[in-house]
């Protein structure tokens, strides 16, 4: 393969394709989101789940670990009872925030265009 083929660039571990997975998961954008734009950063678990109307607890939590296992929030446990938990993000999930804000701004500028393709999927 030539340094600047098509095949090359298109590789399992292309940027592009590792974007992707980072945001395979429609939580971890929107956690992502939450976390910088509403809370300042930084929240406990029941703010979070509050703030995410549709999200099972299970399905929060389950992100979060991966979400600080990747370095994109950091965990922090008070030793209270029960005890309480809060994550932060991290600088490199403040590095993910700026692009995903933009897809984001995106999307709410044309929700026409998402409106027309959801009509196009129910329609099949």
């Amino acid at each position: 393969m030539r340094a600047g083929s098509p095949d090359r660039e298109w590789r399992e571990d292309c940027a592009p394709r590792r974007v992707l997975e980072i945001f395979s998961s429609k939580w971890t954008s929107m956690i992502l989101h939450v976390l910088d734009t509403r809370l300042g950063g930084c929240a406990r678990t029941g703010v979070l789940q509050r703030s995410l109307p549709g999200i099972s607890k299970k399905m929060l939590i389950q992100t979060l670990r991966d979400m600080a296992s990747d370095g994109l929030v950091t965990r922090r446990v008070f030793g209270t009872v029960p005890p309480a938990v809060d994550y932060t993000l991290t600088p490199l999930g403040k590095r993910f925030v700026e692009p995903l804000e933009l897809l984001y701004g995106w999307g709410r500028a044309n929700s026409d265009a998402l409106d027309q393709l959801a009509n196009n999927r129910t329609a099949d």
